[in-house]
């Protein structure tokens, strides 16, 4: 017996707006904290990895430096699109990895809009986790890629609808 359309959608929405709110609230969560215990300098914690605040006014991952309010601009509008489609996402594996990308987005987004920087939607991201070998990121980097995995293996996963298979050949 499956749920009633109306239902499964409620389930897909809360999923999508489940996972939204996670992922913010960890991401300002874990920035609050960089904030205030890495401000006297950087804590190492095995090999090159260590936690170590940093102020990006560029990209993910730091790409694209000096381009604050742009890019700002362009995450709006791609979270715009991702609000809409995790919104009308109808599997709920779906709908968790849409959410989690627009998570990600909005995390930063609340940076450049509420940070100090320069001009509208020019605050500078906190970022403190620090490979040594990588650009500096923050959790709202990463839910980024986790969200784009997800998206990617659930595709993987759909069932095949029969459509792909050949068809039987029927005699006259």
């Amino acid at each position: 017996m499956t749920a009633a359309p109306g239902l499964h959608r409620g389930r897909t929405r809360a999923a999508f707006l489940g996972a939204v709110s996670a992922v913010v609230g960890l991401d300002q969560l874990s920035k609050h904290w960089a904030l205030n215990r890495l401000d006297s300098g950087p804590v190492d914690i095995v090999g090159s990895l260590r936690l170590n605040l940093t102020f990006n006014d560029g990209a993910a991952f730091s790409l694209g430096g000096g381009r604050t309010t742009w890019i700002a601009l362009l995450a709006l509008a791609v979270a715009s699109v991702i609000a809409v489609l995790g919104w009308r996402a109808t599997q709920v594996a779906s709908s968790v990895g849409f959410g989690i990308i627009l998570g990600g987005a909005l995390g930063n987004l609340v940076d450049r809009a509420l940070r100090a920087g320069d001009g509208f939607l020019g605050g500078h991201v906190v970022d403190f986790v620090d490979l040594g070998w990588w650009p500096v990121f923050n959790v709202a980097d990463v839910s980024l890629w986790v969200g784009i995995a997800v998206l990617f293996v659930t595709s993987w996963r759909q069932p095949d609808d029969g459509a792909s298979e050949p068809r039987e050949a029927h005699a006259p």
